[in-house]
C-alpha cells in the first residue's frame, strides 16, 4: 500500500510523516507551490479581528514580516490546524471553526464584532467571505498575500507509480488541488485507471472536480481536518491489506 500526497510543501512532508507513523508508505507529489505576493496592507488600527482560511496566509505574513504588528488581533481560523499554527505564531486569542468556509462565516457572524475583519487570503479564493458576512453588517477587507501556482507536471516518480498501478490511494485536500491533479494525471492514466484509482478527499466540494473527470472511486473524510484524513487513510489501508 503506497499513497500519493498532493499537498503543497511543507504540508506534503508533514502528511507523509503522519502516514509513516501509521505504517503507510507514501510518495509526495505537490501539485502547487506557494508564492508570497507583494501586498499593500491597510493600516492595522481599527480592525476587530483577522480571518484565516489557510496556514499559507500565516507563512506569507511571516515572509512579509507583518506578523508582529498583527499579533494583537483576535483570530478566527477555519479549523483546528490553522488555529494551532496561529497560536504557534504568537496569536493569543484564537477561535477555531469546524473546517469549512461556511462554518468560519457562521463563527464570525455569531461573535458580533464591532469593526471590520482583516482577511489575508490567497489569490484564488474558493468562496467570497466578504459577501457572506455583509448581511450580518460586517465589512471584510480581503488582502491577497499569497498565490498557489500550479505545477506543469507531476514528479516523474509519481507519474511512473501511477501509470504502473503502484498507488493504492491519492490524498486530496482542496478543490483546486483536485482540479490540477485531474489535469496532470490525465497524461499518465488511462480512463480505466482513473475509474479504479481510490481518491481520498477532504470533502464533497473537494471531490467534485475528480468525479467530473471520471475518477469514480472517491472516499470522503468524516470531517474536513487532517485528523479525519489520517483516520480515513488508515481505515482504507487496513481494508485493502486485510490487517
Amino acid at each position: 500500500m503506497r499513497m500519493l500526497v498532493t499537498r503543497p510543501e511543507p504540508d506534503t512532508q508533514a502528511t507523509m510523516d503522519r502516514l509513516a507513523a501509521l505504517d503507510i508508505s507514501a510518495i509526495g507529489a505537490p501539485v502547487m507551490t506557494r508564492q508570497t505576493l507583494e501586498a499593500h496592507f491597510p493600516p492595522i488600527i481599527g480592525f476587530a479581528a483577522m480571518a484565516l482560511t489557510s496556514t499559507n496566509a500565516l507563512r506569507a505574513l511571516e515572509d512579509m514580516d507583518l506578523l508582529p504588528q498583527l499579533l494583537g488581533l483576535k483570530v478566527f481560523a477555519v479549523g483546528d490546524r490553522t488555529a494551532h499554527e496561529a497560536r504557534l505564531a504568537g496569536f493569543g486569542d484564537v477561535v477555531s471553526a469546524e473546517g469549512t468556509l461556511d462554518s468560519l462565516v457562521t463563527t464570525i457572524a455569531l461573535a458580533r464584532l464591532e469593526g471590520p475583519v482583516l482577511y489575508p487570503a490567497g489569490r484564488h479564493l474558493s468562496g467570497d467571505m466578504a459577501r457572506a458576512l455583509a448581511p450580518h453588517g460586517l465589512m471584510v477587507v480581503t488582502v491577497p498575500v499569497y498565490e498557489m501556482v500550479a505545477e506543469e507536471r507531476l514528479p516523474e516518480a509519481a507519474r511512473e507509480a501511477l501509470a504502473g498501478g503502484e498507488i493504492g490511494g491519492v490524498l486530496v485536500y482542496s478543490r483546486r488541488t483536485a482540479e490540477i491533479f485531474a489535469a496532470l494525471a490525465a497524461t499518465c492514466l488511462s480512463d480505466e485507471q482513473k475509474r479504479a484509482l481510490p481518491m481520498l478527499c477532504l470533502s464533497e466540494n473537494v471531490a467534485a472536480p475528480l468525479l467530473a473527470n471520471h475518477f469514480s472511486r472517491v472516499l470522503l473524510s468524516d470531517h474536513p481536518s487532517e485528523e479525519a484524513m489520517m483516520a480515513l487513510a488508515l481505515a482504507f489501508a487496513r481494508e485493502q491489506t486485510g490487517s
